[in-house]
């Protein structure tokens, strides 16, 4: 009499398991670049509407205060549609740079009335140059039509600022 003792293993594979899990938690490349966009974005964003409240308080030019007012409300709705976005697509906005957002609006506020609007100027002029840079960026990289539907209704309104910034601080200087 012969007796066949076969041991399975524990560890059993099951291949459809397997490509669901790899499935659920591989992100793609175009869902990595995505996501950056919305991050860098937002965090940007917010960099902007901090500075804008900061000229708001602290700016002597009427022309510089009413263009912030301006800045800001449209910044607020954009951070808002990116937000919405961002949650659909299960994105967690988080700092990106946190420190050197933080020291741009630190070296505005302690900027002396005198320096202000040429550092606020400069700072905002980075700062919006960078918002566009990324939204010139995911245009190329994503055929997401939401995505580039914000970029088409944003992009332009961000040229306009940024020639505004650019002909007061000519004007100015």
């Amino acid at each position: 009499m012969i007796i066949i003792i076969s041991l399975a293993s524990c560890k059993k594979s099951n291949p459809i398991e397997t490509s669901l899990k790899n499935e659920t938690f591989a992100k793609t490349e175009k869902e990595e670049i995505e996501a950056f966009f919305f991050i860098a974005t937002a965090n940007v964003t917010k960099s902007i509407i901090s500075k804008s409240q900061i000229a708001q308080q602290k700016s002597s030019d009427s022309i510089i205060r009413q263009l912030n007012r301006k800045i800001e409300i449209n910044q607020n709705q954009l951070l808002h549609e990116i937000s919405k976005m961002a949650t659909k697509r299960l994105i967690i906005i988080t700092e990106i740079n946190a420190t050197h957002n933080k020291r741009d609006l630190y070296d505005l506020i302690d900027a002396s009335n005198t320096d202000f609007n040429k550092a606020y100027l400069e700072a905002m002029t980075e700062s919006l140059k960078e918002q566009i840079g990324l939204f010139e960026s995911i245009s190329k990289q994503t055929n997401d039509k939401a995505i580039l539907k914000l970029v088409l209704q944003y992009l332009p309104e961000q040229y306009q600022t940024l020639r505004e910034l650019q002909r007061i601080n000519y004007e100015i200087n």
